[in-house]
């Protein structure tokens, strides 16, 4: 009789997974045909994907609080989403490497964003906003900073990323937040 629930609540974590992936591929694609359509399409698309994002928090936020054994491996996931929220990160694939904990995926975008922008393939002020979003998930992976990206996140972090701080710290610690992530990992061992 222990193991009661263990099936649903398995079945309720993938399909919330797979819900947010859905929606971070979505904003993610959304970027990829940023050029082929018109202002008014984009925005309004971009606009209904963060409503979707908004309503599946307000529905994580439900589950928490009703079911006290789901609260740590749902904290994860629902960090990512304030963070897409609150736009302190505007690029999906960083939302969802960061989501799913995999800091050695972010130090390689990161080199080769370095690299693109060298190569004059990404525009500085793009190339900036991504490498503060990775830096800052870096920080919040509990990952060491070198003493050029601890300064460049304090020169050019702005509210957004604060707030994200400020999100990220009232969720608790880093075993909460990632927990979820720790789960789909091993899922994926297997």
């Amino acid at each position: 009789m222990a193991s009661r629930g263990t099936t649903e609540t398995s079945k309720l974590k993938q399909n919330l997974e797979e819900q947010l992936d859905r929606l971070m591929q979505q904003l993610q694609d959304l970027e990829e045909c940023r050029e082929e359509l018109d202002a008014d399409e984009y925005e309004e698309t971009k606009k209904e994907t963060l409503e979707q994002l908004s309503e599946f928090n307000d529905s994580l936020k439900k589950i928490m609080s009703g079911d006290m054994t789901l609260v740590d491996e749902l904290s994860g996931m629902q960090l990512a989403i304030q963070a897409a929220i609150s736009q302190a990160f505007k690029t999906p694939e960083v939302i969802r490497m960061f989501a799913k904990k995999q800091p050695r995926q972010l130090r390689t975008r990161l080199a080769e964003m370095d690299r693109d922008l060298m190569v004059g393939k990404l525009p500085r002020d793009l190339y900036t906003q991504q490498k503060l979003e990775i830096l800052t998930a870096l920080r919040k992976l509990g990952e060491k900073l070198t003493g050029d990206d601890e300064m460049f996140l304090s020169t050019n972090a702005g509210t957004a990323l604060s707030q994200f701080e400020r999100v990220s710290a009232d969720l608790g610690s880093g075993d909460k937040v990632f927990a979820l992530a720790s789960v789909e990992v091993e899922k994926a061992k297997q």
